[in-house]
């Protein structure tokens, strides 16, 4: 439909181009739609939107695609089935081992489809970056379909003229005509006041002859809040990829051991772990004597660092902020910090080992120097020796590319590399590997690593009285949202707007009386029955009875 140029109204007043009705009396601007018999349009009561200018440029182009509602629910549609996918095979995100290897785990245990769907990056899905770019390209959605409506919107119920053109009136869904023989002010009047009763607002014109009736108008923002509120809902989602702002993660803490909390700021020491066992009172006679697990705590202190966080050569600066007892369903709480009790072990962990340094050459040994798995010193002296530690890995492993690294912060696989000082040694030191498990100095042939050094020193340790050993491992779950209170501001936001709109509805009379000729005509956005009941009430109340069903378009003339 093409739209007038000149948008210009018989009433005086200059409207937009592109607009339907005129924004003062409501007349059909364009010649078809002004001959036409169907009922107008009253979604933004006939005011030009941007997204239908013609000519549109470049950006113009842009914002009408993202203020198309079909475009909207594309791109919803296809958010729900690409979350659906994700669904298929867990997340990689849900599993808390630092070994868990995607490529081989989705294969190994689904065949093709999980060599398919890890292929695919399905396993990161939420993560992903065409998912987070479907979650903007709503986001954005939502906000350009807000503006492009929201402003015609305000505009036209902000200019709402009282007396209306008789063609806007006649055009409406629910219309009556007649003709009066009483006084024309008075009778609007008494019917004004009957409005009145039934909650409306009722302005009427300086002739006193022209009505608008109005109730409910705040309903019609029920949609853009409910748009606000979805949109800081998405906000808030997209908030959880800003480093810090979601974590998820797991952290293993034996008794005594003080251990960083990765991605924070925070440490977190055990005090102790504790487990009871239910009394054999308490369990029925088949259970008796199976050691049921009644409840398991831990004693933890929470740490904030100030100093050398990151440094592992630098003992960090720690102040204590929180005390408290975890147990399976009270976790310890800081601000967006939760540290959540979900598992332990009872198996004895190294801890500590008090080793010697040994020539080699001479068969002299020194020592022995007390080594700490997590947190160990920087410096020893040992006899002749001096060491410095370089690095130290806690589950040290090689990666693809022959590369050290460490699979986790648990010293499951210790190593350490020093630069040792002393006899028979280069005066700038040389650098020695220790594995402290005889395990892993034989699978990771810590002879051969040290090559020519292995035959000038060594670090052994001798017998099991020089070797610590935690007694318990308690398992944490790290959860950090801060995002979600956002979330849940998003969704109250959001359900407002979808009450508003829901459970009222914006309801308008206006009527004018000219030579005694009574024109009216009313819009509702929803429930046509109960503006039908509420213009047939106050007729009523002014000595008309009719049927509201003969309201209808083109129904009672009088």
């Amino acid at each position: 439909m093409l739209l007038p140029v000149n948008t210009k109204c018989e009433c005086g007043h200059q409207n937009a181009v592109g607009t339907v009705l005129c924004e003062s009396c409501g007349k059909p601007l364009e010649k078809e739609l002004l001959e036409s018999n169907e009922p107008l349009e009253m979604r933004y009561d006939g005011v030009a939107r941007r997204s239908q200018k013609a000519n549109p440029d470049y950006l113009d182009k842009i914002w009408n695609f993202f203020s198309s509602v079909k475009i909207a629910i594309y791109l919803i549609i296809i958010t729900f089935v690409g979350a659906m996918l994700g669904t298929i095979f867990p997340q990689a995100s849900t599993f808390i081992s630092s070994t868990f290897d995607p490529s081989v785990y989705y294969a190994e245990q689904y065949g093709l489809p999980g060599k398919i769907y890890y292929f695919l990056g399905l396993h990161r899905t939420y993560t992903s970056w065409w998912f987070i770019t479907l979650l903007v390209m709503i986001a954005t959605s939502l906000v350009i379909c807000s503006i492009d409506r929201v402003l015609p919107l305000y505009r036209a119920l902000s200019k709402q003229q009282i007396r209306k053109h008789h063609a806007f009136l006649k055009r409406q869904k629910a219309t009556y005509s007649t003709t009066l023989a009483e006084d024309e002010a008075e009778w609007t009047k008494q019917y004004g006041q009957a409005l009145r009763k039934k909650g409306y607002k009722v302005f009427v014109d300086e002739s006193g002859t022209a009505l608008l009736a109005e109730k409910n108008r705040f309903s019609r923002w029920g949609p853009y809040i409910n748009h606000i509120g979805l949109i800081l809902f998405l906000l808030a989602v997209l908030a959880r990829s800003i480093p810090g702002w979601n974590v998820d993660q797991y952290v293993s803490i034996a008794d005594g051991d003080t251990v960083p909390i990765v991605g924070t700021n925070y440490y977190v020491k055990s005090e102790g772990f504790k487990i009871e066992l239910y009394e054999n009172e308490e369990l029925p006679e088949e259970l008796k004597d199976s050691g049921r697990i009644k409840s398991f705590k831990t004693e933890v202190v929470l740490y904030e660092c100030s100093a050398n966080c990151n440094d592992d050569f630098e003992q960090p600066t720690l102040t204590e902020v929180h005390q408290h007892t975890i147990l399976v369903n009270d976790p310890l709480r800081y601000k967006e910090l939760k540290l959540h009790q979900f598992d332990f072990n009872l198996t004895p962990r190294i801890n500590a080992v008090s080793p010697m340094v040994v020539n080699v050459q001479t068969g002299e040994s020194y020592g022995p120097f007390h080594l700490k798995m997590v947190e160990p010193e920087l410096h020893y002296e040992v006899g002749p020796y001096t060491l410095e530690l370089i690095d130290k890995y806690m589950d040290f492993a090689i990666n693809s590319e022959g590369e050290p690294i460490t699979l986790s912060s648990s010293p499951n696989a210790p190593a350490f590399i020093f630069n040792i000082k002393g006899p028979g040694l280069a005066e700038a030191g040389e650098v020695f590997m220790y594995f402290p498990l005889e395990k892993d100095k034989v699978r990771f042939s810590q002879d051969t690593i040290n090559r020519e050094l292995a035959n000038k020193v060594a670090i052994k340790v001798e017998g099991m009285e020089n070797v610590d050993f935690s007694a318990a491992t308690t398992h944490l779950n790290v959860r950090i949202d801060k995002a979600i209170k956002y979330l849940w501001i998003g969704a109250v936001i959001s359900m407002i707007g979808l009450v508003m709109g829901t459970y009222w509805q914006h309801r308008r009379i206006w009527l004018r009386i000219d030579d005694q000729q009574l024109t009216l005509g009313a819009h509702t956005n929803k429930n046509w029955y109960g503006l039908r009941a509420d213009i047939a009430y106050a007729l009523k109340h002014c000595g008309i009875e009719l049927d509201p069903k003969s309201l209808d378009n083109g129904g009672h003339k009088g």
